[in-house]
Parts: C-alpha cells; sequence; structure tokens
C-alpha cells in the first residue's frame, strides 16, 4: 500500500492507494498532521511506501516522523516522471503541476489535456499527444481575488466564496460574488477556446478544493476529478519505488 502525502498552502492531504484503487483520504491542518498520521498508520498497517509532495512549509520534524515510520520518497522535480518535461526552468515547476501533468500522462496517454486546478492559484497545465509537457499558465484563485477585493481597498469587504445563478449583481455583495466567480469561469472558458483553436480533440480535466464554485456554470466537456493531483502523486511512486 502506498500513502500520499500532499502538503499545500493551508492544508495537508493524506491519502492510501491499494495499487491504483484510492482506500482512504483525509484533509487537515498542520497542526493535526501527527494525529492523522498516526490514525492513518493504525488503520492501515501494509502501508510500506510514502511519497511526500510539498508546495507549503513542512518542517524536518514533521519530515523526520514520516520517515521514521516508512519508506519515504520527496518529490523533486529531478526524478523521474512519466512524461517528457520540456518546461524551460523544470527547478521552478511545483510539484502540484508534476502530479497533475502525471495524472494525465497516465490516465489520458497520447491526447491532447489541459489540466486546471483550482486551488490557492488557478493553474493551467498543458501535455500534448506526443506525451510532451509544454508549460501552461498560473492566475490568483478564488480566495486570493476575494482577499485583495478586501486588502486594496477601502470599503469593499472580505466575504466567503458564493456562486450566483445570475450575472447581473443589484448589490455590492453580489457584484463582488459574481466579478469573482464569473471572472474565473470566463477565464477558464477563454484559455479552452484559445487551446482548442490550436490543438485538436482537446481533454480538459478540473480538479482542485474550489472547483466546486465552478462546475455548474461550466461547459459539459470538461471532467471533474477531485482525486487528480493525488492518483498523479500515486503513479509517480510507483513509477520511483526502487529508489525509496
Amino acid at each position: 500500500m502506498n500513502l500520499i502525502i500532499d502538503v499545500g498552502n493551508t492544508l495537508v492531504k493524506l491519502a492510501v492507494f491499494d495499487i491504483n484503487v484510492l482506500e482512504f483520504k483525509k484533509n487537515c491542518v498542520k497542526a493535526d498532521f501527527s494525529s492523522v498520521l498516526n490514525e492513518v498508520s493504525v488503520a492501515y498497517p501494509k502501508i510500506d511506501n510514502v511519497i511526500v509532495s510539498s508546495v507549503g512549509n513542512f518542517s524536518e520534524g514533521e519530515l523526520l516522523e514520516i520517515k521514521n515510520r516508512y519508506k519515504v520518497f520527496v518529490l523533486t522535480h529531478k526524478d523521474s516522471i512519466p512524461f517528457i518535461n520540456k518546461y524551460s526552468s523544470p527547478e521552478t515547476l511545483g510539484a502540484d503541476r508534476i502530479a497533475l501533468v502525471s495524472a494525465a500522462a497516465v490516465q489520458y496517454s497520447k491526447k491532447n489535456v489541459l489540466i486546471i486546478d483550482a486551488g490557492s492559484c488557478i493553474t493551467y497545465d498543458f501535455i500534448n499527444s506526443d506525451n510532451e509537457y509544454l508549460g501552461g499558465a498560473i492566475s490568483p484563485g478564488i480566495i486570493m481575488r476575494y482577499k485583495s477585493l478586501n486588502t486594496f481597498t477601502e470599503k469593499l469587504p472580505l466575504l466567503e466564496p458564493k456562486a450566483l445563478n445570475k450575472f447581473v449583481g443589484d448589490s455590492t455583495e453580489e457584484s463582488i460574488h459574481i466579478g469573482v466567480i464569473q471572472g474565473v469561469i470566463s477565464e477558464i472558458e477563454g484559455f479552452e477556446s484559445l487551446y482548442k483553436e490550436n490543438y485538436e480533440e482537446l481533454t480538459i480535466i478540473l480538479t482542485g478544493g474550489d472547483a466546486h464554485y465552478l462546475l455548474d456554470s461550466l461547459k459539459n466537456d470538461i471532467f471533474a476529478s477531485s482525486n487528480f493531483l493525488l492518483e498523479g502523486l500515486n503513479y509517480i511512486l510507483e513509477y520511483n519505488k526502487d529508489t525509496c
């Protein structure tokens, strides 16, 4: 069994895979990581390999706690991956994006795939039918957009995200919700049109913690996959087990 540990900017995600089947998944704040790790260790004693992917801060102490229990593989840009990386600065490519593209390479072999991850940032990653990762784009995430409106103005409130079934806001709060959510939807549809102009038979995957704010308003040819990043990390671990 494999344990996947994905350290994000706000949460740590833990998942257990039996080969390629997801058996368990849980999110926690970093302060609760040790207790959740204990919970997983007791519930799944057959775990023998672990991959750690981190885009947030993860201390040496937390990493040592994992290493004291398991064989640990810490993902970096130098590791073996199931695609050809043509990014001009591979050392700056985040582990989360590497994992997402790995999932696309395995699950959608020989296809043009655009992966959209709606998280702290919104990332766009493209892998072509020749299994070449060409890059993509990064823009502010939904929460970041709400916070920026409050931070850089005197009077606009900080709101919790909310998708409205309308496009004209008749109050300041509605205008903010529509501006942020519909702005992201229009951005995604714009990128979709650009890629489709240049690449035939494009497959589009939407994932990430904030994807649920967008799904009902996006076109039907976008596939939602909440576990895409975790699946990608599991593929990478399988790909590198001999180095653990």
